[in-house]
């Protein structure tokens, strides 16, 4: 009863209440693995269970096992079942308020309950999850109970993590408030002069009686200056409806958001009482830009025609499984920019919301992404089992969570869909999606990533045509050839080859939006193809601890801007094992990359030949051979590498990059003697408090006189101190040691450690030993 009443006193309302409160829920929570008995109800016993924050992936721990059901598809790590629950005590603040949890993610088919009573249920592990609490919340303790289940298996083809992966909020509202997820900034004109942006939302009347109220924006500019100020019309909300309103402002001379100049806006988004008293308020971060894609000549940013040249990656964290960091996103992405990535594809479903946030700072191009299948599977037991359910809900979930970012230029609803086989379905499913998506957001076109569609006749039976933009996957001269035979089409490569063809395809056709490799870098999982002992899939420009391979430098000489220039043997005994055939229980080598390795250092030390290989964007580069010059050799109009046959004597090589007599870049590789010591080098000097706050240690393990011994392998052990050890890898892809142990062996001579600062401002202080070798020392200043 007393609940009951209490719940009566949350919905009356009051007036004038304060705005919105949101606060970090990700503290505090309780943790059980396995399907516990009545995990739902409050009463249940806490002492058994486990104290974690979130977010959390509770199987990237391991073990790794040759046996677990997600097979190599999941790294080969363990799933099920798990509850979490966290205690909530409720305020007298709250009384005549709305109460609302919202996660970011829960992996996956997860259930919620408040008091025992059952919230909702989701499939999807990707999707955000809003509910209301106000009404089952009572006076003094309260209990939310999460299930997540990801028992059924195989469900991905790649690692997707277990548990609440994500962050957590909860929100306060008043009764009368803005509706989730209903406020979109669009700019609808724009010159140089000036920018016209329309700001449309929705406002939630909770209370038992209509209100008036009205929609105030303030459009803050990149300065921090309010740019802009309008409001709407009155708007009369009905008791338990929703009013929609507008407000156009015009923004005098607006900052556009650019690749180079990524400014962000934020719209102050307020809904007023008739007193002018306030009764709830969002912030909307946005881009003033100009986005579109031509048949004849591509992708269009701000009146300029830019080439996308970019990447696919998986949403996973490496060493944090999908409990990834916004450090470990921020330090990923900024090494593949430097290779001179300008887009990213988020594949094959939706990233966390920060990242995004992320790529909006940064200045990336997105290709947003929700689905990779429909309703054909690709594994047992993944998303195809629900989409014909839930993926209408989805998709316009995916939309209205994500459609602010000025990074997003297309919406992309599928890749490699197998029910392109049948026409008939395909195309009911391509005019729904399509109508949801540009129902939600009329800005921006829909692709798709096509699979085999000369095999499945997609140019001809109109399935392609239904496309914004025709989008596919590899075969760049079969999509050429699509837009030849017709002009009208446009079209971009939505999952490519790295090799070196396939890149001229796009670089020398116009109509071309752009491309995106498989893959940007490597990632836990699809790893049935090459069997155990293999956990994940080496496909990247970068591994999964962000050292470039090769492959990397190659592709940085012919998409960066920034002169540079890089040197490798090419070998061709080493395997490659991302152009491999399924290999399945068969034990292969650690991959190096194409063929190519970044060192002078070959195991044979007799006189032998070596062909050298220099990537460089630059007009001419130069080799020298311990100071003995090789000559110069100009940039290959086919961006082949330039290449050297150099007898191999220890020592030093040299690359030197000229632009006429100027020298733009140099490069250099010395012969490594034996392991002398353990260095540190930290990607920052400093670290902040927090989940997404990390610390980046790279260790070496290098010779006497600095040089990093390629073939070392020992035993690295980590000690922290005034911090903890988050993670430490190597990017090994056979490496099963657990990404918490304090030791682990270098791999190529390197491995990565990450760290997060305790309470307080102590300096972190980092020890790496190894037997044998000077240890390496490091600290890392703590911000509050």
């Amino acid at each position: 009863m007393r609940a009951l009443a209490f719940a009566a006193l949350l919905m009356a309302g009051t007036a004038h209440a304060a705005p919105r409160e949101t606060t970090s829920f990700d503290s505090g929570w309780l943790f059980a693995k396995g399907d516990v008995k009545d995990a739902e109800t409050p009463a249940l016993a806490d002492a058994a269970w486990q104290r974690v924050e979130l977010p959390h992936d509770w199987a990237i721990a391991g073990p790794f096992d040759e046996k677990a059901a997600a097979t190599g598809s999941g790294a080969f790590l363990p799933t099920g079942i798990a509850w979490y629950r966290k205690h909530l005590a409720m305020p007298a603040a709250w009384r005549g308020r709305r109460v609302f949890v919202e996660f970011d993610g829960v992996m996956e088919r997860s259930g919620v309950w408040l008091n025992g009573m059952h919230l909702g249920y989701r499939p999807n592990g990707s999707l955000p999850l809003r509910y209301e609490l106000t009404q089952f919340l009572r006076d003094g303790d309260n209990v939310l109970s999460v299930r997540a289940d990801t028992a059924s298996q195989p469900a991905s083809r790649w690692y997707a993590g277990s548990g609440i992966t994500r962050h957590v909020r909860l929100v306060v509202t008043d009764p009368v408030h803005l509706d989730a997820d209903a406020t979109v900034v669009r700019t609808t004109a724009i010159t140089d002069a000036s920018a016209t942006v329309t700001v449309d939302t929705s406002i939630l009347n909770q209370s038992t009686a209509p209100a008036d109220a009205r929609i105030a924006v303030d459009l803050v500019a990149p300065d921090g200056k309010v740019a802009a100020h309008g409001e709407s019309a009155a708007l009369s909300v009905p008791a338990g409806r929703a009013s929609a309103g507008s407000v156009t402002l015009t923004v005098p001379r607006p900052r556009r958001w650019d690749i180079a100049d990524p400014a962000l806006y934020t719209a102050r988004v307020r809904v007023l009482a008739t007193d002018g008293g306030s009764l709830d308020d969002e912030q909307v971060r946005f881009g003033i830009r100009d986005a579109t894609f031509k048949a004849a000549t591509g992708f269009w940013l701000n009146g300029r025609n830019v080439k996308l040249k970019g990447v696919a990656i998986h949403a996973d964290g490496g060493a944090f499984g999908n409990a990834t960091p916004l450090a470990f996103y921020e330090r990923r992405l900024r090494g593949l920019m430097a290779l001179g990535v300008n887009a990213i594809r988020t594949a094959h479903n939706p990233f966390p919301p920060e990242f995004l946030d992320l790529c909006d700072r940064l200045g990336l191009i997105v290709m947003d992404e929700p689905f990779d299948m429909w309703t054909v599977g690709k594994n047992p037991q993944d998303y195809h089992l629900f989409f014909t359910d839930w993926s209408s809900i989805d998709a316009r979930a995916f939309v209205r969570r994500d459609r602010n970012h000025p990074s997003v230029a297309i919406w992309s609803i599928g890749n490699e869909i197998h029910d392109t086989a049948y026409p008939i379905v395909t195309q009911s499913i391509i005019a729904r999606l399509k109508a949801i998506f540009h129902e939600e957001d009329p800005t921006r076109p829909v692709t798709m990533a096509l699979f085999r569609p000369n095999t499945t006749h997609d140019y001809q039976n109109g399935t392609a045509d239904m496309l914004d933009v025709v989008g596919q996957n590899y075969r760049e001269t079969e999509l050429a050839k699509a837009h030849a035979d017709m002009p009208s089409r446009i079209i971009i490569g939505t999952e490519n080859s790295k090799n070196r063809e396939s890149w001229l395809v796009v670089r020398d056709d116009p109509a071309y939006s752009g491309m995106f490799l498989w893959t940007g870098a490597d990632y836990l999982g699809e790893a049935d193809r090459i069997g155990w002992p293999a956990i994940s899939n080496p496909s990247g420009l970068v591994d999964r601890i962000d050292a470039v391979k090769p492959i990397g430098w190659e592709r940085q000489s012919w998409w960066s801007t920034k002169p540079m220039v890089r040197i490798a043997r090419r070998v061709t005994k080493v395997v490659d094992v991302s152009e491999m055939p399924t290999m399945v229980g068969i034990a292969v080598p650690q991959p190096k990359g194409p063929g190519a390795l970044a060192d002078w250092s070959p195991a044979d030390r007799a006189a032998h030949d070596e062909t050298v290989e220099v990537y460089s964007n630059a007009p001419e580069v130069e080799l020298l051979v311990d100071g003995r010059s090789l000559g110069r050799k100009p940039r290959n109009a086919d961006d082949r590498a330039r290449q050297w046959t150099v007898p191999f004597v220890p020592g030093t090589i040299r690359a030197v990059a000229y632009d006429g007599k100027t020298v733009v870049a140099r490069d250099a590789l010395t012969t490594a003697g034996v392991p002398a010591a353990v260095r540190l080098t930290p990607t920052q000097r400093t670290i902040g408090h927090g989940f997404d706050a990390v610390g980046f240690v790279e260790v070496a393990v290098v010779d006497a006189k600095g040089v990093v011994v390629p073939d070392a392998a020992p035993a690295l052990t980590a000690s922290v101190t005034h911090g903890t050890l988050a993670a430490f890898d190597n990017g090994s892809i056979t490496d099963h040691t657990a990404f918490t142990s304090p030791t682990r062996k270098a791999q190529d001579g390197r491995a990565l450690l990450m760290v997060r600062a305790d309470a307080g401002t102590a300096p972190v202080a980092i020890r790496v030993t190894a037997p044998g070798l000077k240890p390496g020392t490091v600290t890392l200043t703590v911000t509050p």
